[in-house]
């Protein structure tokens, strides 16, 4: 069987699945069997695949009929503009977080040697993108998973920012290390009463705690907010990512504690996706 066959075959079982984008998930995973890139898969098509890759597609197949995110088989997702690893411990980086690093970058586009606080940082998405385009810049990140701050620490390896990176494992309610021009947050905030009624790849994979925000949704980003409000510099800026029908109850929470807020800001589609605003 060549390349494109069996990139075919795997598109039927994954569309039989309903499998959202078979041909591009079977494509991605025809890429992690034979360990190549999408060019050579492009200019390659008819070559034979050999039977050991060919199961090992399979098997990639099979994993993603099952629901399991492409990211996860792959453990890696591009997100900004760098390949970042994941694992089952963390979050897969979307899209819409996106808007949270360039809320950064605009918000600082002028200032110079800022430390930055990352609260929940997960695979370092976030705070690394920022970094890696402010060179001058110091970053924190706290989790409460070893696991996540494992492969943050990789993830600032390769993107050669792990020089200005530091990393604990705390929760939110004990962290009381150093003062912050900047605090960037994307917690848990799902209802967990409608965890179970995500989509399968998300309910059935993605780590709960990085999801379940409590029986209101907001029950980590009361902490974030409580805290940042203690640990941010005068006039520092926090921005936030929250659900999407979340903004008036969480500018509420950010007003009584002392924040101004300057702006919140749509996600792709055109939901209210980040709130920044000022410690005044």
């Amino acid at each position: 069987m060549n390349i494109q066959s069996a990139i075919i075959k795997g598109t039927e079982i994954l569309s039989k699945n309903f499998i959202p984008s078979p041909y591009l998930d079977s494509e991605i995973l025809m890429t992690k069997a034979i360990d190549k890139d999408k060019k050579y898969i492009l200019t390659n098509s008819d070559r034979k695949i050999d039977e050991r890759d060919l199961n090992y597609f399979k098997k990639l197949i099979k994993e993603r009929s099952k629901g399991k995110p492409v990211a996860y088989i792959i453990n890696k997702k591009y997100f900004w503009n760098s390949e970042f690893l994941v694992s089952q411990d963390t979050l897969i980086p979307r899209p819409d977080t996106e808007f949270v690093v360039e809320c950064a970058l605009n918000l600082t586009k002028n200032k110079t040697n800022l430390n930055i606080l990352d609260i929940g940082v997960g695979t370092g998405c976030i705070l690394l993108s920022v970094l890696k385009e402010r060179k001058c810049y110091r970053g924190t990140g706290i989790d409460i998973s070893k696991n996540c701050l494992k492969l943050t620490k990789i993830n600032a390896i390769n993107l050669n920012v792990a020089s200005q990176v530091k990393l604990y494992k705390t929760n939110i309610d004990k962290f009381n290390f150093g003062k912050y021009d900047l605090i960037v947050s994307n917690p848990p905030y799902i209802q967990s009463n409608k965890l179970k009624y995500l989509d399968r790849d998300v309910a059935l994979f993605e780590p709960k705690v990085a999801l379940d925000g409590g029986i209101d949704g907001l029950s980590e980003i009361r902490k974030v907010i409580k805290k940042s409000s203690e640990l941010i510099k005068k006039n520092g800026a926090l921005i936030l990512e929250i659900g999407f029908d979340q903004k008036n109850k969480v500018i509420n929470l950010l007003k009584r504690e002392g924040f101004y807020i300057n702006s919140v800001v749509k996600d792709l589609s055109k939901n209210d996706r980040c709130i920044i605003c000022k410690k005044t």
